[in-house]
């Protein structure tokens, strides 16, 4: 574990704490109880060696996620193109 990802540990951890004290208050913060809990997960992948592997491309190649996101739009605008010419509103 790099120092980096030690800092982000203590964080969520610390995160983790207040939200489990949160949840056992039973009052008004206890609402805030899951959020807490979602950002101490979310903060934890915010670690520096787990951004590094995604950059270096052992995550989804972000060129194919773009393409396939370019194709269902163009897809999705012709059906909504298509149905519009169905029902005009002359």
């Amino acid at each position: 574990m790099t120092k980096g990802d030690a800092v982000v540990e203590k964080g969520a951890s610390k995160l983790q704490r207040l939200a489990n004290q949160a949840a056992r208050t039973g009052r008004l913060r206890s609402r805030l109880a899951q959020p807490l809990a979602e950002d101490a997960a979310f903060l934890r992948k915010l670690k520096p060696s787990l951004m590094v592997t995604r950059a270096k491309g052992e995550g989804p190649n972000p060129f194919l996620v773009l393409g396939i996101a370019l194709a269902a739009g163009i897809a999705l605008a012709k059906i909504v193109d298509w149905r519009g010419h169905a029902h005009p509103r002359d």
